[in-house]
């Protein structure tokens, strides 16, 4: 998602990262169903555990890789923060990298803006294209993606990548639409969906019978959507009609995580928004920025990492990721 416009429009394996620092601000656990005990202790605070970025995106926790994977969009840089408290390089440039997955053999998978594709990382560091065109034309760009539970690579295609100077190359988009895309193997790039107005985070239940998608039209334009989706999966892999799971009243949805119990987490406005598989809004973790990504890792998988801005945070949940 885009970093200069949504400032305007959102805000007026094993991992256990040491040395941390209080958030600037002391973010507010609030609770709004009593089911929300069951997710955090109202008395947790998060920890600032990285800052001195430009707009952080994409996290993903990597042991294997050393540490959490996150990109800094506008500064055109992956890196990883290691257990030490520090980050280091890892791609520099990055093709103004935006969203990062594992694939099912441990892989790095990126989105990128400039480069308008999705790129996997060899184990000898090299990179192979998985997709970069549909339909014989370019990909708009890239922004999020998820290992799917089919094995395929899912990501989606936004414009905010060719809309914003400092995060890509402009350009007009070449796609008719903004798509959900699911990638198999190199080149072989199938549409899922284009029910969203600026697809931007995606999410699949533990089951993998549900696909949530979060639309940040509002993030280009006021009267734009900013509704997080839901849209069954069928045994096929196919997605059936969107239904609206969750509304928000400002701001625009962003980056979307699950934990083992089908819970939603949203990077939103005023923090990250955890919801119930009912679609209740059972509370919220404030963020001193609007949020922009979420990522579960930790030892146990309990830790919560959040980007807002040029910053990291991180908390404990009593409860571990999908």
């Amino acid at each position: 998602m885009p970093s200069f416009r949504r400032r305007d429009v959102l805000a007026a394996g094993a991992l256990a990262l040491a040395m941390p620092r209080e958030a600037a601000a002391a973010p507010a656990v609030r609770g709004l169903d009593p089911r929300f005990a069951d997710v955090i202790d109202p008395a947790a605070r998060p920890e600032t555990i990285y800052s001195g970025g430009r707009w952080c995106e994409g996290l993903c926790p990597a042991p294997q890789l050393g540490g959490l994977v996150f990109s800094d969009v506008k500064a055109n840089r992956i890196s990883v923060l290691g257990p030490d408290g520090r980050a280091r390089t890892f791609r520099d440039p990055s093709n103004n990298a935006n969203g990062n997955a594992l694939d099912g053999a441990g892989c790095l998978v990126t989105c990128e803006h400039r480069g308008r594709r999705v790129v996997r990382r060899e184990p000898d560091g090299g990179l192979t294209v998985l997709a970069d065109s549909f339909a014989g034309r370019p990909l708009n760009a890239p922004n999020d993606a998820v290992l799917g539970p089919d094995g395929a690579i899912w990501f989606t295609d936004p414009v905010f990548g060719i809309r914003q100077p400092d995060e890509g190359v402009m350009a007009e988009p070449a796609q008719g639409a903004r798509r959900v895309y699911r990638v198999s193997e190199p080149g072989r790039v199938e549409a899922m969906t284009d029910a969203a107005d600026q697809p931007n985070g995606l999410a699949f239940a533990p089951d993998g019978r549900t696909f949530y998608l979060s639309d940040a039209g509002a993030a280009l334009q006021p009267e734009g959507a900013r509704a997080i989706l839901a849209l069954p999966v069928g045994p096929d892999h196919r997605l059936g009609p969107p239904r609206r799971f969750a509304e928000l009243d400002s701001g625009a949805p962003d980056g979307l995580a699950v934990d083992r119990a089908g819970r939603l987490y949203a990077a939103c406005e005023d923090g990250v928004r955890v919801f119930d598989p009912d679609g209740t809004w059972l509370g919220r973790i404030a963020t001193p920025r609007a949020a922009a990504n979420v990522a579960f890792g930790g030892p146990e998988g309990r830790r919560l990492f959040v980007s807002a801005g040029g910053s990291i945070h991180a908390l404990d949940l009593r409860v571990a990721g999908r």
